[in-house]
């Protein structure tokens, strides 16, 4: 929970991604996405361990489902907060969101009898 924390406040600076990626950059956005499936990366990695310790059912579904509300969540931060990205880019930030499920859960992909 509390790298979610982190990761939420610091998807809502400013001043954090000029810092990591600054628009003097060519590539400054692809830098930003690639950032964020990292980050969300290791988020559904972390969530899926927690699910997996809890005894959940449904864990692969439910970590992938979770890391793209998240990103949502982030999305709805970043719009109150004066974001002016647009719908297409809110849209493949969720799906970087859903993607870092994915592969917080990929090293079960193999073996579909270990992913519950």
């Amino acid at each position: 929970m509390a790298v979610a924390l982190v990761l939420y406040v610091a998807a809502l600076r400013n001043d954090f991604y000029q810092l990591t990626s600054p628009t003097t950059l060519l590539w400054h956005v692809a830098l930003r996405k690639a950032y964020s499936l990292v980050a969300f990366g290791t988020l559904g990695y972390l969530v899926r361990r927690a699910l997996l310790e809890r005894g959940r059912r449904r864990v692969a579904l439910t970590t992938v489902a979770s890391l793209a509300l998240y990103s949502g969540a982030i999305e709805v931060g970043q719009y109150l907060l004066g974001s002016t990205e647009g719908f297409g880019w809110n849209v493949v930030d969720i799906a970087c969101g859903a993607a870092g499920g994915i592969f917080g859960i990929a090293d079960r992909l193999g073996n579909a009898r270990r992913l519950p």
